[in-house]
């Protein structure tokens, strides 16, 4: 009843000014309301003795309380985000004299994360116990170029844990497209890498004679698909032979192994392989001849790999043309039609050097920026790139031609490899073999600054008809979305895990 009588008596602010010190004094000093008397308050009338004012407003704001609590309820977190700095300082972002951007600008790495992957603790303790009697041994035989090579040294690590086999050190074959003979020891460290799966899977430089005077029997599970149980379709021939080659299925799902299979994945792969001294003091020795701090870049627009994507083009020179011709050898045709705008559409296109340049600077990224080109031989329309961004460093300009011309391919992609492991930032623009190794070496040393840029984003929106600033402005909102979730990196989700910041 008063307080429905002070907020008749007062303007429609002044009850809510009642519920602070300031206010309830200017109420208490205020001249007396005027108007039509309540019998129940008058001095004449029989109702009693007015309540205490204080009291009368407590109760009033117990009664609104909600008014005031569910707006600071609501905008507190928004406040937050807003107002708070961002986790990490920005790499490419505000000028040395400490001021602002000016209005409008974007800096991809200066957005506020709000989820980050790091290395999940519980494959890193104690590892479980391997039975002390084997099964047999195992050799892992890998194809291709160097990332190629390492992803199926991974995927044989926990193969070999789920068999409970002895691993023999790997054997790269090498097809002669990558025209390399390198062995295993001829990039990594052998005694670092037995020393640090001890306790995960066994591993051993040579075997016993008697095992060793035969071939391995050859198990090629490369072309394998769906569920396939290594247990049930290897096993029994690791028992009747005792020494086998095997060749890891692409298509496999990991994250069905035991646990103790996974943490032998996640260790033999991410704590283990570590360049040989050779290889790695000619990496540092690249690394330090890069002007700081500098982005590598893996751009991929190589002949093989666009003739691969079945993808057409528009544009580009007759020579490069002519190059994904050739590339396209028998049997492969490029796709046209609706096929070839659906193909595009989901992001199956390698973005033209010109295109990855546009969307650097959508991201924010000076085009002063040092750049260090993560790239094998042979990319082709690279002067839409290099017209753009100029401070553009590769191995081949920085090392010695006699150094450069004595490597194997596979030391050359190890180069760009560590480089990229160890820039302060990574841009990936296909996410392939290596790009998806880089990633989760930067994740395991808690570098953020990694993005794999939309090729499916950028498809769509120029189908839509946008351009210019448009297309900029919705390259940004996409990539922007991507980093702050920690979107696209495709880390293993048992060896790595999500952590909300």
């Amino acid at each position: 009843m008063w307080a429905r009588r002070l907020v008749g008596a007062h303007p429609p602010g002044a009850a809510r000014l009642l519920c602070t010190p300031r206010g309830w004094s200017r109420f208490l000093s205020a001249p007396a309301a005027t108007g039509r008397s309540d019998p129940a308050v008058s001095p004449g009338g029989g109702g009693g003795s007015r309540p205490p004012a204080m009291s009368l407003a407590a109760a009033w704001c117990a009664q609104h309380r909600l008014r005031f609590l569910l707006p600071a309820l609501f905008l507190a977190p928004v406040l937050y985000f807003l107002l708070s700095p961002p986790s990490s300082p920005p790499f490419f972002s505000v000028p040395a004299s400490g001021e602002l951007p000016p209005p409008g600008s974007r800096v991809i790495w200066a957005q506020r994360r709000l989820v980050e992957w790091r290395p999940c603790g519980w494959w890193q303790k104690a590892p479980m116990p391997a039975p002390s009697r084997r099964n047999g041994y195992v050799r892992i035989d890998c194809y291709g170029g160097l990332n190629q090579l390492r992803r199926d040294l991974c995927d044989g690590i926990g193969v070999a844990r789920l068999l409970n086999a002895t691993m023999v050190l790997p054997k790269f074959e090498v097809a002669a497209y990558w025209n390399e003979s390198s062995g295993f020891a001829d990039v990594f460290d052998v005694d670092y890498f037995i020393e640090q799966t001890r306790g995960y899977v066994e591993i051993v430089k040579k075997i016993p004679a008697e095992i060793a005077s035969k071939e391995p029997f050859k198990v090629d599970c490369s072309k394998r698909k769906g569920h396939f149980d290594y247990v049930e379709t290897v096993l029994p021939v690791l028992l009747e032979h005792q020494y086998i080659s095997l060749t890891p299925s692409m298509n496999q799902r990991r994250d069905r192994n035991p646990s103790y299979a996974k943490a032998s994945y996640c260790q033999g792969c991410y704590n283990a392989l570590r360049l040989n001294k050779k290889v790695e003091s000619k990496a540092i020795e690249l690394l330090q001849t890069i002007p700081k701090p500098f982005l590598s870049l893996h751009l991929r627009f190589e002949p093989d790999m666009v003739a691969y994507s079945r993808c057409a083009y528009t544009g580009l020179s007759s020579k490069s043309l002519d190059s994904i011709e050739a590339a396209l050898g028998e049997g492969r045709k490029v796709l046209t039609g609706d096929s070839a705008r659906l193909w595009r559409n989901r992001g199956k296109c390698p973005l033209i050097p010109s295109e990855t340049a546009f969307i650097l600077q959508a991201l924010g990224i000076p085009t002063n920026t040092n750049i260090y080109l993560a790239a094998g031989d042979g990319l082709m329309e690279l002067k839409g790139f290099t017209s753009v961004y100029k401070n553009i460093y590769t191995k081949s300009s920085l090392l010695t031609h006699e150094d450069f011309e004595r490597m194997h391919g596979n030391t050359k992609a190890a180069l760009d490899y560590y480089v990229s492991v160890n820039s302060d930032a990574y841009i990936a623009t296909f996410f392939g073999n290596m790009d998806k190794m880089v990633t989760a070496m930067r994740t395991m040393q808690g570098l953020q600054k990694t993005l794999v840029l939309s090729r499916r984003a950028f498809a769509n929106y120029t189908a839509a008809g946008l351009a210019g600033e448009q297309l900029s402005k919705a390259m940004w909102d996409a990539h922007r979305e991507e980093y702050i979730r920690g979107r696209g990196s495709a880390l293993p989700e048992y060896c790595f895990c999500e952590v909300k910041l």
